[in-house]
């Protein structure tokens, strides 16, 4: 089987093989390369998997908008302060 890479470094899964494993729109592909220079493709979740746990788990208190948009600009402040070392 064969894909072709693009300019913007993205692979299409031929369509046989996306349904051999059952890979749908925002499936986690891994990639891992492997000693011999070959490359491994893992499928980790598939489409509606990852949603799985994301609206809300038992005993866990619900969070406030203002406390997910402090919780986000906390992580973005970190992420560019890592990024710019």
């Amino acid at each position: 089987m064969l894909a072709t890479v693009t300019d913007k470094g993205q692979v299409t899964v031929p369509k046989n093989i996306r349904d051999q494993l059952h890979i749908e729109t925002g499936s986690k592909l891994d990639f891992e390369v492997e000693e011999d220079g070959s490359l491994r493709v893992r499928v980790l979740a598939r489409g509606s998997e990852n949603l799985f746990g994301l609206v809300h788990r038992p005993g866990m208190s619900s969070l406030s908008v203002e406390s997910m948009d402090e919780g986000i600009v906390a992580a973005t402040k970190a992420r560019n302060q890592r990024t710019r070392k």
